[in-house]
């Protein structure tokens, strides 16, 4: 069945209140939310040609809108960034006027270090598998647990970490 205009506007409405949440995600601030929204919703309509009858329209939408907001978030980090011309051409980012050194990074290192020795093995060993790029159903194998499990143990890592290194947060 061929979706007319009519029922795509309608479609579209409807989708609005299932985007809205994702459009807050990706932006963090409500009124950017809006235009996220406002612009992925527009770009839609004016695309509607593109859209294939049969497909999923959320998923169209969310690809629209990540693409959207990737593509704006990028202008703006153009528009931020100073080049400069002189002979050795490098890039200065004007927004940022803090220099780090490896001091900085070497406490970081070490309470990472510290945290992730610290956490238990049950949920160590799998994420630091995983960290070393093992796949999820190969730590399943190699551990004989199920792959669930697995999933379940890293997100856990995972959290635990973020708890326990929430002082390197810059949010």
């Amino acid at each position: 069945m061929i979706m007319d205009t009519t029922e795509f506007n309608r479609s579209l409405d409807q989708m609005t209140v299932s985007l809205k949440p994702f459009a807050l995600k990706l932006t963090k601030d409500a009124e950017d939310a809006n235009d996220l929204l406002q612009e992925t919703m527009l770009k839609a309509f004016t695309n509607r040609d593109k859209f294939a009858d049969g497909t999923n329209l959320k998923a169209w939408l969310y690809t629209i809108m990540k693409n959207t907001f990737i593509t704006n978030y990028q202008r703006l980090l153009r528009k931020n960034t100073f080049i400069d011309t002189t002979d050795n051409l490098h890039y200065i980012n004007s927004m940022n006027n803090v220099t780090y050194n490896l001091a900085y990074s070497s406490f970081m290192q070490s309470d990472i270090d510290r945290v992730v020795g610290s956490i238990d093995e049950a949920y160590r060993v799998p994420f630091l598998m995983h960290f070393r790029g093992f796949k999820y159903h190969e730590i399943a194998e190699k551990l004989h647990i199920p792959i669930g499990t697995v999933k379940n143990r890293i997100h856990i890592a995972r959290k635990e970490l973020k708890d326990r290194l929430s002082i390197y947060n810059s949010n």
